[in-house]
């Protein structure tokens, strides 16, 4: 069970941890969705906004205006900015002509949890990661399962004062592996993941994000160096599905597919099949082809199921047999590592070796039951098999 981070004071981390454990049990008892859109959901909070003063950390990756505008260039959006505004994210803001990192320092979810919840089934199976989020979001999905924070600005939720020192700190005493910037957008936070990440590195850690792809280049090469894995929700194959659905463009986050794939990123790429908006066979079919012509045949795919939430409650869950369609049309296009998400204990949650066919990885929910790769090739005829798995 996921323990959530509830204190900046080390004194008394023990004792709001285990209250962490008890929140986070009293949501799920509550009959909150165990899985639902990508996998990756952060325990719910809807206590009162803890209001504090805000450390002014001045955002990377802006251009100063005349008459005291500012433009962001951290993501496509590119927000032009007057004094006292925030961009679309809700946490960049311009304060006297600067703009600055509204959320850095406030995380308002930490939790211990498997990596295979991201997912990211080629990053060293089985290990525990510590993921963190604050609030805000570049796009407005209306799908989105963690929307109650996502779609919130500073001081709208509860949050924790958390610096980057003390995140290391958290992740060694946990005994995570690794440190995973998740359940919101990890762009709009970035200075926050910046310097988390390189802190994290000095001290042996691991470190991923979950994104939408939605961020410009310069930001995320210079990021990437920091970075261990990266999972990209590829949301639809659709420019009029990225604008209606989610307020992005899907040309971005294909730019951004492409720039992991040249900077040789270990990634993986998560679609969200919902009934009747991207679950055409054309629409995957492009999609896949896409893929293995830009990225390559061994790049991880996985094919998630939709369940109602948020915004869109009028639509039912995704039924498997669509998933497995969309399998099919991955095998035939060619893609070695293809999985389905959201159904526990379907045979496509296992890593298969595409030469051999002998199962590699055995998952069950987020567990791994099995692994049969040893330096990093299959077992039993030698394949090298993608991934970072030591």
């Amino acid at each position: 069970m996921a323990e959530k981070f509830l204190s900046s004071a080390a004194g008394k981390r023990g004792l709001m941890l285990f209250a962490g454990l008890i929140l986070s049990a009293a949501i799920a008892l509550s009959g909150k969705p165990a899985f639902s859109g990508s996998g990756e959901t952060a325990a719910e909070t809807r206590a009162t906004p803890k209001v504090e003063a805000r450390a002014e950390k001045e955002a990377m990756f802006y251009s100063k205006l005349k008459d005291n505008f500012v433009r962001c260039l951290l993501c496509p959006n590119k927000c032009t900015l007057p004094e006292g505004s925030s961009g679309i994210c809700r946490v960049r803001k311009n304060i006297k002509g600067k703009l600055y990192a509204m959320s850095y320092g406030k995380p308002c979810s930490v939790s211990l949890e498997p990596i295979e919840k991201a997912p990211l089934y080629h990053f060293k199976p089985g290990h525990k990661r510590l993921a963190l989020a604050t609030v805000g979001c570049n796009l407005s999905c209306i799908f989105c399962q963690n929307w109650y924070i996502s779609q919130k600005g500073p001081g709208e939720v509860t949050e924790y004062d958390a610096p980057p020192e003390q995140i290391v700190e958290e992740a060694l005493r946990q005994g995570a592996e690794s440190i995973c910037f998740t359940f919101s957008e990890p762009s709009v936070f970035y200075e926050y993941v910046y310097d988390i990440s390189r802190l994290a590195k000095e001290k042996g850690l691991m470190t991923s994000i979950v994104s939408n792809g939605f961020i410009n280049p310069e930001p995320l090469r210079q990021l990437l160096p920091y970075l261990d894995a990266v999972k990209i929700d590829l949301k639809a194959f659709s420019e009029k599905f990225y604008r209606k659905v989610t307020g992005g463009e899907l040309e971005a986050v294909l730019n951004t597919l492409k720039l992991l794939k040249e900077e040789n990123a270990h990634f993986e790429i998560v679609n969200l099949i919902i009934p009747t908006l991207n679950d055409s066979p054309e629409e995957i079919a492009e999609m896949c082809a896409w893929i293995k012509e830009n990225l390559g045949d061994d790049v991880p795919l996985h094919f998630s199921r939709f369940s109602p939430t948020y915004k869109l409650t009028t639509l039912p869950p995704t039924p498997v047999r669509t998933l497995e369609d969309a399998i099919k049309i991955a095998d035939d296009a060619g893609l070695k590592y293809v999985y389905i998400g959201n159904v526990p204990g379907h045979k496509r949650n296992s890593t298969n070796c595409p030469r051999c066919g002998k199962t590699l990885i055995s998952r069950r929910g987020f567990s791994v039951t099995s692994n049969n790769l040893k330096d990093g090739k299959c077992k039993f005829c030698g394949l090298s098999i993608p991934g970072i798995w030591e």
